[in-house]
């Protein structure tokens, strides 16, 4: 498998990834890009400015430092090393970037749909450029393998500006009908106004762009508030959408806390909606405050996403699979495989399938491009993973697993690492089987039948994602309409594509990003309609009033 795109031709090819690793989602987008790309670009390392602490927030089209004074630094989680430090916003930065979004609203919102096609056209040409730039910088601020950021999240991303700049073009209301006698209705679709955007640390670039792109593409502008602890890439992005021609105050970016910026977001009367990605738990509290607005809200929230494998499955490509869709991202993903649902026939060689598979994946340094598996995002939060699987040491078979040491791992215990691990033999009532691990936990229970397979993946409070596994179709059919989720696939786990939604059911959180269905949220419909008389005195005035002729 090649680096992405040619912008890496430099490194030696001896490091790409063996040819036997899953074939990303965004391989097809990264090959027919190649010929366009290769060759003309040098890589460059973060920003000096990025590195400084100096910049922490981008409002209007400039770099500044936050209004608080304090600072956090952006650790590299797979060494513990400072990346940056950033001066954190506050309630003056909010005020500032969001009348900036406020005074930018009219005349982004008044171009074009083919204006703001031209301009984000150019913006993913920019990033194409730029592409091993933000690959570096993604790996060091989330600690994902750089292999990960150049064939998954960067083209990932460029995709995304890619496929925005083109649905710009296609954001249209309903053409005109007479409904009444005497009138002519149509529809109009308009921007919403100033959105406010919450995103999370696990794909701070992809969800910057998940954020960014349906909502200026439809006219809107923003005021972007990444996590706190990986917002370096979502500063830059902000940079090189200015560079491309999005107007100053399209896309402002404030790094800071949740408690102060994202209240504040929250609160604010000129912000006309806001949207989130994160926990179930603060999208709950995210709802509540927004309700004192009246907002509109978008919620991206948890998953618990159930892997159903039949007993007519491929079970070496349910393993592999298994494998894949688990292990994404070090599990830190809404949609990753977390519970197995496996047919009792083929339950014990998928648990000794999988464990095999788990036991040849590698850990390593970051920026080692053969390394498989990064480091989860902070000590705390892998901490948090270890004490959940060891919990689970009471009631369930555990395979695997653990934190890497100094004696045995060297540097990787300087990491917030944690090794995959199988849970076998978990209840469909214990914690490690209906909570929210988001780390490289897969927990595997049997079925006996398939009413039974239905009802264990169905049996949680989250529907965000899910997959079956089967050759038969009626069966698959079968489970794509039953599984309450908002995706489901099919003899496949993970692939999310631009043109489709992405958005879950249940407490997984409500409407959808990516593909045009994405711009009914950030969209308002307005009713029209023309009088066809030109009668002074309409007939159905005589209802309200009468007049003497």
């Amino acid at each position: 498998m090649s680096s992405f795109t040619g912008h890496a031709d430099h490194l030696d090819r001896s490091q790409e990834a063996p040819q036997g690793l899953p074939r990303t989602p965004y391989s097809r987008v990264k090959e027919q890009r190649k010929s366009s790309c290769r060759g003309h670009y040098q890589p460059r390392l973060p920003p000096n400015h990025l590195k400084a602490g100096s910049v922490s927030q981008y409002i209007n089209g400039k770099t500044l430092e936050g209004s608080t004074g304090e600072t956090l630094n952006v650790i590299d989680p797979s060494n513990g090393e400072t990346v940056a430090t950033m001066t954190l916003a506050g309630s003056d930065d909010v005020q500032q970037a969001v009348q900036a979004a406020r005074d930018a609203f009219p005349a982004w919102s008044a171009a074009t749909p083919a204006e703001r096609s031209a301009v984000l056209t150019k913006f993913a040409a920019l990033m194409e450029e730029r592409a091993e730039e933000f690959a570096q910088l993604e790996s060091r601020q989330a600690g994902k393998p750089i292999r990960l950021t150049r064939e998954f999240d960067v083209p990932g991303t460029i995709d995304t500006i890619a496929f925005f700049a083109g649905a710009a073009r296609n954001l249209e209301g309903k053409a005109t009908g007479e409904y009444s006698a005497d009138h002519t209705s149509s529809i109009r679709r308009e921007a919403i106004g100033v959105i406010g955007s919450i995103s999370p640390w696990n794909y701070p670039l992809q969800m910057a762009a998940w954020k960014i792109l349906p909502a200026i593409a439809a006219g809107n502008t923003i005021v972007l508030k990444p996590a706190e602890i990986t917002p370096l890439s979502s500063l830059l992005f902000a940079e090189v959408a200015t560079e491309a021609g999005v107007p100053d105050g399209v896309i402002n970016v404030l790094t800071g806390r949740g408690s102060t910026v994202g209240a504040e977001l929250l609160r604010h009367p000129d912000v006309d909606m806001l949207s989130f990605t994160g926990s179930t738990v603060v999208g709950r509290t995210v709802l509540e405050a927004a309700a004192t607005t009246a907002k509109r809200v978008h919620l991206e929230l948890g998953g618990k996403a159930p892997f159903v494998v039949f007993e007519d499955a491929d079970l070496e490509a349910a393993i592999h699979g298994a494998v894949a869709g688990s292990l994404i991202n070090t599990g830190q993903d809404c949609t990753a495989a977390t519970r197995a649902i496996v047919h009792r026939s083929l339950y014990e060689d998928f648990v000794e399938g999988v464990a095999g598979l788990y036991a040849k994946v590698k850990l390593g340094p970051t920026q080692d491009p053969t390394t498989d598996l990064g480091p989860l995002v902070s000590e705390v939060h892998r901490d948090k993973v270890a004490e959940m699987v060891e919990r689970a040491r009471g009631y369930a078979r555990v395979i695997g697993g653990g934190i890497p040491n100094k004696e045995q791992d060297g540097n990787l215990a300087n990491g917030s690492y944690y090794r995959p691990t199988l849970v076998a033999d978990a209840t469909p009532d214990s914690e490690i089987f209906r909570d929210e691990v988001f780390g490289p936990v897969l927990a595997v229970t049997p079925f006996d039948t398939d009413d039974e397979a239905i009802i264990l993946a169905n049996d949680t409070p989250y529907g965000l994602a899910a997959s079956a596994w089967t050759k038969d179709v009626y069966r698959a059919l079968r489970a794509t309409r039953e599984i309450r989720a908002g995706a489901v696939w099919v003899n496949d786990h993970i692939p999310i594509i631009s043109e489709m939604p992405h958005g879950g059911f249940k407490q997984s959180g409500f409407g959808k990003d990516m593909s045009t269905y994405s711009f009914d949220e950030y969209t308002v419909v307005k009713h029209v309609m023309f009088d066809l008389t030109a009668d002074k005195a309409k007939d159905w005035h005589r209802i309200i009033f009468t007049l003497d002729s």
